[in-house]
């Protein structure tokens, strides 16, 4: 063996260290430390100094062919299937899933979301994206899906809130509050939900609020038409329509209120009351009860008629 550093001096002639017939050191070069393990290894390896351990090549073929399989499973994407196999015989293959805040939603459509298989295995399960499934559902406004090892998943949803039945056009959809839309009507219990009618009436969350004040008026109502996206007219359970104004719809509202206990408006036989003109209130009668009203004004021009004159 020999010793390389700088400035080292030996006998004249001594010849100086070098690997496939290349010095070592050139000058006051030397090479770095680090290397010079590595290309003494090789220099010997080239010159046939060193002799392989028994069954080397073996050794090494099996490596490079396992190093293959490998580097082709990853680029197929077959690690996590393999890791999910694993450690699913392993005891963390999902045996128990735990749901609650769902009233709307069936637990049949949260399972089918977290898209179990019967081996998925807890150790490679992604729980963010299961969450961001169910999330997905019509009902749901927030979820959290939670793994709870060895064996366990436990989901929790907060639902939205339904405000209304919005029907525009042909379409007929629960919404929320704020107008959005839910999921489609489809005749279950939220059938007593109030009723709003017409583009833009989804929005009208606040002018529900203001009729709600007058329980009266209230309890009557059975839709909420809104009129080209301006107004608001009232359908009563018997029929009738309240139309409102475009401003100043409080002091219809409590003129249609004092008529009522005064004088039972709201339980005629009226078709509709009309509170657009600020000087008049205009109203109709159903057909039936204007062929009434023309049958006794009829009558009465006839009993007019047999009435004897006064004698002069």
């Amino acid at each position: 063996m020999f010793a390389l550093r700088s400035g080292q001096s030996g006998k004249a002639g001594a010849a100086k260290p070098a690997v496939f017939g290349l010095s070592l050191s050139v000058g006051h070069f030397v090479l770095p430390r680090v290397l010079r393990r590595p290309v003494r290894f090789v220099g010997r390896l080239f010159d046939g100094e060193y002799q392989p351990p028994r069954h080397a090549g073996v050794a090494a073929t099996a490596v490079f062919l396992a190093s293959s399989v490998l580097y082709g499973a990853w680029l197929g994407g077959q690690i996590p299937a393999a890791a999910q196999a694993v450690t699913a015989r392993l005891g963390f293959a999902v045996d128990q899933v735990r749901v609650s805040g769902n009233k709307e939603t069936s637990e049949i459509d949260i399972l089918e979301r977290l898209d179990l298989d019967g081996w998925t295995s807890l150790v490679g399960f992604d729980a963010e994206a299961a969450r961001e499934r169910i999330g997905a559902l019509p009902w749901v406004k927030v979820a959290s899906v939670r793994k709870i090892y060895p064996d366990a998943l436990e989901v929790r949803v907060e639902e939205r809130e339904p405000f209304a039945i919005w029907q525009h056009g042909s379409e007929v959809a629960i919404v929320e509050r704020n107008g959005n839309v839910i999921a489609p009507f489809d005749g279950s219990r939220h059938a007593m939900l109030p009723l709003v009618i017409g583009y833009g009436a989804s929005q009208g969350a606040e002018f529900i609020d203001k009729i709600r004040r007058h329980p009266e008026l209230a309890s009557r109502v059975k839709g909420f038409i809104r009129v080209a996206e301006r107004r608001w007219d009232l359908r009563l359970e018997n029929g009738m329509t309240v139309r409102l104004p475009e401003e100043g719809e409080d002091a219809a509202i409590a003129e249609v209120l004092r008529l009522d206990r005064e004088d039972g408006l709201l339980s005629r036989d009226i078709a509709s009351v009309d509170l657009r003109l600020d000087d008049r209130l205009v109203i109709q009668l159903t057909p039936q009860a204007l062929e009434r009203r023309t049958a006794l004004i009829a009558d009465q021009d006839k009993a007019a008629k047999k009435k004897p004159g006064k004698s002069i």
